[in-house]
């Protein structure tokens, strides 16, 4: 397994700039390639301070010329608000600017503010992402294609921007059993987020995806599987909290787009608390957060749990800072690391092998 560096790219406090935001993930992104991180992962999101990044492959292509080494991936892109044609031919052109290292995460998105802004319907979205996994099957693998769907048709269509090597990796966003049995139907990398939750909440996900790869006739002990968690390492039980507390804002902007509950103040959201929320005391309990030693028995926990193929890490996360966030990661490789390979063995004998991308 390996592990790799997440960016949301979002903001806490009015006046905090948007150039600011950008400067500081692109800071860490190199900083994770020069520490060995295996992929960088970019989401997308529109219209309020909860991630100002609106185009991951427009950050990937940024970062590929500023790095060497590291994976650049979507995290992911929301299919269906974009036109089928532009989006493969820029998937394309960010590989081949990459050399190859673009990780394509996709998903059919969940938060209907953004929907209504693109006068997208968020009911048609799962049909929408399927028939775009179509297209992007015939673009990369032949050179002129043509495709007739539901939602999209293109008559005989050459992509001239072309990834270095066909298809790249895809992987596939969601916690719902038929984007789980999506992924296994069409061989893709199952990612989800463990949100405010322990290593249990993670050993029932990765039982309720491995169900849906034997619904598809897959043997899931094969499957690959991506896990998304939070990761701070702090000093005292104060500054644990004060960075749980950033997390918690966090979700509880991402349940309200959910839950189309979202009150907004010009471009910033008013944070409101979700259902059943737990105290913070018990997110701090369960989240990476704390001294090296803590996270790297959290974490020995949760992959004992999920098997997973690849862990990313939201280090700067709210009102969290930058400088945190460096050192964090720097901690991560020169402590917890070792201390997790001491614990369980080399990591990469752990998880299942990452599928080629397609001929």
């Amino acid at each position: 397994m390996d592990f790799g560096h997440f960016s949301l790219m979002g903001y806490r406090d009015k006046g905090f700039t948007i150039e600011r935001v950008f400067r500081e993930h692109l800071e860490q992104v190199k900083h994770a390639d020069w520490l060995g991180f295996d992929t960088a992962w970019f989401a997308e999101h529109h219209f309020s301070n909860y991630c100002v990044c609106p185009s991951p492959l427009m950050m990937a292509a940024a970062c590929a010329s500023a790095t060497r080494d590291i994976r650049l991936g979507t995290a992911v892109i929301v299919t269906p608000l974009y036109h089928p044609a532009r989006l493969l031919a820029e998937i394309g052109m960010v590989d081949s600017l990459s050399s190859g290292r673009l990780i394509l995460g996709v998903g059919s998105g969940y938060q209907p503010y953004e929907f209504d802004r693109f006068g997208a319907d968020l009911a048609q979205a799962r049909e929408m992402l399927e028939e775009f996994l179509d297209l992007l099957d015939l673009a990369f693998t032949r050179t002129t294609f043509t495709y007739t769907g539901k939602h999209y048709s293109m008559p005989e269509t050459h992509i001239s921007a072309r990834p270095v090597n066909g298809t790249p990796e895809i992987w596939l966003a969601g916690d719902n059993e038929a984007g789980h049995r999506l992924a296994a139907r069409r061989g893709l990398v199952p990612m989800f987020t463990a949100r405010w939750k322990g290593a249990d909440y993670i050993a029932e996900m990765r039982s309720r995806i491995e169900e849906s790869w034997k619904a598809e006739g897959k043997d899931p002990g094969t499957m690959p599987l991506g896990i998304q968690r939070f990761l701070c390492v702090t000093e005292s039980r104060e500054e644990t909290l004060a960075y749980v507390d950033n997390a918690r804002h966090q979700m509880r902007l991402a349940s309200a787009l959910r839950r189309r509950a979202e009150v907004m103040d010009g471009g910033m959201m008013t944070e409101i608390p979700f259902p059943d929320e737990p105290p913070l005391e018990e997110m701090a309990d369960n989240l990476l957060v704390g001294d090296c030693e803590t996270i790297a028995e959290r974490l020995a926990a949760d992959i004992r749990a999920g098997s997973p193929s690849h862990v990313m890490f939201h280090f700067q996360v709210g009102g969290s800072s930058h400088t945190q966030a460096m050192n964090t990661m720097e901690k991560f490789a020169s402590d917890i690391r070792p201390m997790l390979e001491k614990e369980l063995g080399p990591l990469k004998d752990i998880g299942a092998t990452l599928p080629q991308a397609a001929e």
